[in-house]
């Protein structure tokens, strides 16, 4: 019964003329866009308050234990909000990409699984480390968070696990399009391509709350507020984001040495590398042209991409002519995308880098009015980065969705009501960012006491 209701369902949203491919992948996009700042918020921010609790612990210091209350309000609101948009996330996977969860189900199932098991644990101890505040003993109160801290990092972990499978797949054969000899463990914990994406992620959820919680608080400070808890709530995730961006760009150097290895015609688009070629060059910025197989008005530097790709500045690059223009990405997209990240990680970088001299030489903050007004910058800025990121990543893969695999095309749905279902996704989520912005601005005003 339940495999004859399946096929049903199957076959109403079997793949048909795809002539609602663009607004799928545009429903996609903004789901995860909106979705993945609060995923940053997850796998960080419960890091941030288990360290300033334990922090007033340590120093008896009540201003801390307050702002630890106040932030353990925000990390809940946020988590709130993160169910409503996960939520539509999964149902998109299944509705808009059918063929994709029917084909391969068998091959990722086992990650969305466990994120799911993540999920719930994370829920019960978020809801006893709130309501604990003045219940348990404090040592008891301070270890109750401790589960959320780590599976919020395990459900992230297998995400981005099957996020890792869908660029660089293994793990099952394909036979008259069905997954056979599946292998789920091997597929997606047995992954090369796995480690440097976590690990890139995991850097980035640290960098985009510590800067946009820097940035309002350095707002603060900017306008005056030299409070005592105003300092730690400033210092204290400044310092995370300070460490974490300058570390960003190593792995980042991992991650593309990877990306050269296992997916050349998603590197060959990050450069606008027309021609296969030794010695190949990086542009800064400049406009690809199709016709002409190349990068046009950009700043070159020659053998710069097969240094920073093999660390060689000889070494043979693969360009966009090894596959027909069919099987290539949007290639002035994901170049933009992938500059956007690199130009503002590198300035996070710097900022970062600055901030921890001044700590390190006079240990105090920064006197300079300019370093505040560029920390309220970074805040958005870096979830501009980590959006553009994800861009790189995805739009780089297309148009594949199981890269060498299936096609993005073959996966989606031909169900007629898409555009409808777009609209009132968008309704959706406009009315969730009134309710951000409305819940946060309540709790900043609200008292906390220590």
């Amino acid at each position: 019964m339940t495999a004859a209701v399946a096929h049903s369902i199957l076959a109403v949203l079997a793949p048909g003329e795809q002539q609602h491919l663009d607004s799928a992948r545009q429903m996609q996009a903004l789901s995860f866009a909106v979705h993945i700042p609060l995923v940053c918020f997850g796998t960080a921010f419960p890091a941030l308050v288990l360290f300033t609790e334990w922090l007033s612990h340590r120093t008896g210091d009540p201003e801390l234990r307050r702002l630890a209350k106040r932030w353990s309000r925000i990390m809940v609101a946020l988590f709130a909000i993160g169910v409503i948009t996960g939520t539509i996330l999964s149902f998109e996977m299944g509705l808009l990409w059918p063929s994709f969860t029917a084909t391969f189900g068998s091959v990722f199932g086992l990650g969305f699984a466990i994120e799911g098991f993540s999920f719930f644990v994370e829920a019960i101890f978020l809801g006893i480390y709130v309501y604990g505040w003045d219940r348990l003993s404090p040592r008891a109160h301070m270890w109750s968070l401790v589960p959320v801290v780590l599976t919020g990092f395990t459900g992230s972990f297998m995400v981005i696990a099957v996020n890792a499978w869908m660029n660089h797949p293994s793990g099952f054969r394909l036979v008259a399009g069905r997954a056979v000899d599946v292998h789920p463990w091997h597929a997606l914990f047995d992954n090369v391509y796995f480690w440097h994406e976590l690990v890139h992620m995991y850097i980035a959820g640290y960098i985009v709350t510590g800067f946009v919680l820097a940035a309002c608080y350095g707002f603060a400070w900017m306008r005056g507020d030299r409070t005592r808890y105003t300092h730690a709530a400033l210092a204290i995730p400044l310092t995370v984001a300070a460490l974490a961006a300058p570390v960003q760009i190593l792995v980042g150097d991992w991650a593309a040495r990877d990306v050269a290895r296992y997916q050349p015609v998603k590197l060959a688009a990050l450069e606008g590398l027309g021609a296969t070629q030794r010695g190949a060059p990086v542009h800064v910025l400049g406009w690809f042209d199709s016709d002409r197989d190349d990068v046009r008005y950009g700043v070159k530097v020659p053998r710069a991409l097969s240094f920073l790709a093999f660390h060689d500045f000889n070494a043979k690059v693969q360009g966009l002519d090894a596959v027909p223009a069919a099987d290539r990405p949007p290639v002035n997209v994901v170049r933009y995308a992938f500059q956007t990240m690199v130009g503002i990680g590198t300035l996070l970088a710097f900022l970062g880098l600055f901030y921890l001299f001044v700590r390190l030489r006079w240990r105090r903050l920064p006197e300079t009015v300019w370093f505040y007004r560029a920390l309220v910058l970074a805040g958005p800025l870096s979830v501009v980065a980590l959006i553009a990121g994800w861009v790189t990543t995805e739009v780089g893969r297309q148009p594949w969705v199981v890269y060498g695999f299936m096609r993005t095309e073959q996966a989606v749905t031909g169900a007629g009501p898409i555009p409808w279902g777009y609209a009132a996704l968008v309704i959706v989520y406009v009315g969730v960012g009134a309710a951000v912005v409305w819940i946060l601005r309540r709790l900043a005003n609200s008292e906390v006491t220590a």
